[in-house]
């Protein structure tokens, strides 16, 4: 009887339904990657599923490397899904935008991506 037993919970537990792993990877964003841009003081990222504010950030520096502060990291309203981010005003040049998000299922991404302002 306990063969029985071990034999049929082997075999639920291997003919249920595993977990969706799902992660937060980046859809878009404004300025949009590789873009060139008059000017831009706001940052948006939006993303595949929601994110955890408080375990995600964005990064932004200078083509020289030099740190640009980013203000008021937030989500966009209800959307967890799309973060903002204040910027200073922008000289011309290159910016590398690094970023690290944390979905609501605790699946951490991260990656980078460059834009242009233009004088």
């Amino acid at each position: 009887m306990r063969k029985i037993l071990l034999l049929a919970a082997m075999i639920f537990a291997f003919a249920a339904p595993g977990k969706a792993e799902a992660h937060a990877f980046l859809l878009k964003s404004i300025p949009a990657v590789g873009a060139t841009v008059k000017a831009s003081d706001m940052l948006r990222l939006e993303f595949s599923e929601g994110v955890e504010l408080a375990f995600s950030g964005i990064d932004v520096s200078s083509g020289a490397g030099s740190a640009v502060a980013t203000k008021n990291v937030r989500f966009n309203g209800a959307d967890h899904k799309v973060l903002l981010a204040d910027l200073p005003p922008l000289l011309p040049g290159t910016y590398r935008v690094k970023w690290h998000a944390v979905s609501v299922d605790t699946h951490r991404t991260e990656g980078d991506f460059s834009f242009t302002v233009k004088p």
